[in-house]
């Protein structure tokens, strides 16, 4: 196994490889055709040729961050992406870096693993979304009410006091509630409005308390969406159309099922009753009227809407 830098005389072979991964990796939709030419190209050739690639650029005077790597099918396995970050490395600690990083995609799991298995560690995330799901996110003046609910299970009502007390200066005028199923209902207009804050609030409420919170909330005057918490911890979340701002794939739409075994064990909800009232579907209009469906959401848990 042979690993050197590439040269001009190795242009064809270098896009046959960048070609061979991107038809095996490719860029998510809005992301296509931004790569630039990296600064440093190395090519690993086994007897039968150019075996793999990495490209890999300077990225700050401590730091070389890896743009590529890519080993063809037929030489996976036998140490070439080894071979070539061993050589990356050295060039590296050569030009005084100290740190080498590197992106991935969520959606590459089996990169993914590789790489946390060499000890790389999350450090920042790329978020996007296509421009029409998020105007429809942000909502408009034509947009339907959205208002959220949170419920502790708890009778501890000067615990919750304290609680809340931490986030008034954030808070307008919070509403807190004592109901006779045994939680306590808190509404407040920030929480209306922002689904994060409201996603804080609830895990860091659950967290302290040690205590089952449910964040409830109608949004846009179209879809009902509930997270369960359990000792700081999201264990379930529900949204009544899960495509409502934006195509995902199968698999984010299944985790926005409502889990009738959790529900059950940990609001007292009858699961038959979790599967026909919370369910979802493709629009909102095969499903009860937005609102209606958030009182009957509410309802199944026992909760105040």
């Amino acid at each position: 196994m042979n690993v050197r830098r590439s040269t001009d005389a190795d242009a064809a072979v270098v896009k046959e490889l960048w070609d061979e991964f991107a038809a095996e990796v490719p860029d998510p939709p809005g992301f296509e055709d931004e790569d630039e030419p990296a600064q440093t190209v190395y090519l690993a050739e086994d007897d039968d040729g150019a075996a793999g690639i990495l490209e890999a650029s300077p990225a700050g005077p401590k730091r070389w961050h890896i743009e590529l790597v890519h080993v063809r099918p037929r030489a996976r396995r036998q140490g070439v992406a080894a071979a070539l970050i061993r050589e990356c490395l050295r060039d590296a600690r050569e030009h005084g870096a100290e740190w080498v990083s590197l992106d991935v995609l969520d959606s590459n799991a089996e990169a993914l693993a590789v790489w946390h298995r060499l000890g790389f560690r999350d450090v920042e995330h790329v978020l996007a979304q296509p421009l029409d799901a998020l105007e429809r996110r942000l909502g408009d003046d034509s947009a339907g009410v959205s208002f959220a609910t949170t419920h502790v299970q708890t009778d501890d009502r000067a615990s919750v006091d304290r609680a809340v007390s931490e986030f008034v200066p954030r808070f307008k005028s919070p509403d807190l509630r004592g109901t006779s199923n045994g939680w306590i209902r808190i509404a407040d207009p920030l929480l209306d409005a922002d689904r994060a804050a409201q996603s804080r609030f609830a895990a860091d409420l659950s967290d302290r308390l040690g205590a089952v919170v449910v964040a409830l909330a109608l949004e846009q005057g179209a879809v009902v969406r509930f997270l369960l918490y359990e000792r700081g911890r999201m264990v379930d979340e529900y949204l009544s159309v899960p495509t409502y701002y934006g195509p995902i794939s199968k698999g984010d739409e299944l985790a926005l099922d409502a889990n009738p075994t959790l529900v059950a064990r940990l609001t007292g909800a009858a699961r038959d009753d979790v599967r026909r009232i919370a369910r979802t579907a493709a629009t909102p209009a095969e499903l009860p009227p937005a609102e209606e469906l958030y009182r009957l959401v509410a309802a199944l848990m026992g909760l105040e809407p």
